[in-house]
């Protein structure tokens, strides 16, 4: 049997005659970017790339998206990378900017796509793999509540024993990795309020149902509510994002809607939160006589690491990259779908840093997002080198 502590070493090798082709994978995902559920060209350069390598990938039912498997099974470690973009305009002056108006990968799952089919091609040079290892280029990350749910549904994890994954960060320099046991990310639901009264005249508010003002205490007092109902340790949040009613200065409106997103840390609070949220809107619409529609759509839940793995990743940074290549990283409010994967799997999602060291840079889902490409060879040697531990220890 091949000996896994070769492994990293092989990914360094293949890296000093292909870290090119890396960042020409990502350059043409780049360019070429899709939206959720819409990726089909980006799932044949997937499968292009994984068949030219004498793999054996296959489609997801979904119509895009891929999975691959290498090695004999049926005890599978699987490495997910996203492969969706968002419906914003690139707005950066490159070569590889998006050539598709409206769409660009600003949340780095070009590069995350681009690192996974550089592990497959140092896996594939092996000839006999010490484990077995299976690929998830998953679509639709960023339609809530997410591509993630269908590549569970297609079969992505059966004899999975654990996952990993990449996010690019950039506010950590590129040559990093962050790690966080625990929660590195939050759940995310969506929330819409909506009020209805017989409207009338702002001269006479008694005579009706005054929503404008009923909105206003949804605005202040819900939030303000939740605060001492929830443990601020599962550090909940709800922040209105659109409120509209009326046109007229001189109308109380017959409709209005609030829009907002809650956030959470805490996993069992993900699961007791809506009837909370119901309760207390009636108890705050209630005295104004506004009657009221509660719309809430659940998200994702929060990522959750597991520590014994976060060790193994720990141990696979260090080892690839160096004793300084380790960043602890923040928690974030903004939510993921690799979430679904880990309510059947245990795993651990990694930070990768993209910043070219020495600037600002710059913030995810932004139409000027880019990457220190130097990140990409970081990732797949980092991710190859998780192989490395877990094998070590059969």
């Amino acid at each position: 049997m091949q000996d896994a502590s070769l492994l990293s070493a092989r990914a360094r090798l293949w890296l000093e005659s292909h870290s090119q082709d890396v960042i020409g994978w990502r350059r043409d995902l780049h360019a070429h970017p899709e939206t959720a559920y819409a990726e089909h060209r980006t799932s044949d350069v997937i499968f292009s790339v994984l068949t030219d390598l004498g793999l054996a990938p296959k489609r997801m039912s979904v119509g895009t998206g891929v999975l691959c498997d290498l090695g004999e099974g049926p005890d599978y470690v699987a490495l997910r990378a996203d492969i969706d973009a968002l419906p914003l305009p690139d707005r950066k002056a490159v070569p590889y900017a998006s050539v598709n108006e409206g769409v660009c990968h600003a949340c780095g799952h070009d590069a995350h796509t681009a690192v996974l089919l550089g592990v497959a091609s140092v896996l594939a040079d092996v000839e006999r793999l010490p484990g077995s290892v299976r690929l998830i280029f998953q679509p639709a990350e960023e339609r809530m509540p997410g591509g993630a749910m269908a590549a569970v549904d297609d079969g992505a994890l059966e004899g999975v024993q654990q996952i990993f994954a990449l996010h690019c960060d950039p506010k950590l320099d590129a040559g990093l990795v962050g790690l966080r046991v625990g929660a590195i990310t939050a759940a995310f639901d969506q929330i819409d309020i909506r009020l209805h009264g017989p409207g009338g005249h702002t001269a006479r508010p008694q005579l009706t149902a005054d929503l404008v003002y009923a909105m206003g205490l949804l605005i202040t007092e819900l939030p303000a509510l939740l605060s001492r109902r929830v443990d601020p340790r599962s550090a909940l949040s709800l922040v209105w994002g659109a409120a509209s009613a009326g046109s007229a200065a001189n109308a109380i409106p017959q409709t209005a809607l609030l829009r907002g997103t809650v956030r959470m840390l805490d996993t069992q609070l993900w699961d007791e939160v809506e009837p909370l949220l119901s309760e207390l809107v009636e108890l705050v619409v209630a005295p104004t006589g506004a009657a009221v529609e509660i719309f809430y759509e659940r998200g994702v839940p929060a990522v959750v690491n597991d520590a014994g793995l976060v060790a193994i990743q720990t141990r696979a940074a260090m080892n690839s990259l160096g004793s300084g290549a380790v960043a602890d990283t923040m928690q974030s409010m903004g939510g993921e779908d690799f979430a679904w994967h880990l309510r059947s799997v245990p795993g651990s999602m990694a930070r990768l840093g993209v910043r070219t060291p020495g600037t600002t840079g710059g913030d995810l889902h932004q139409p000027t997002f880019d990457i220190d490409e130097s990140a990409l060879a970081v990732g797949v040697r980092f991710t190859t080198a998780i192989l490395d531990e877990l094998w070590s220890m059969r």
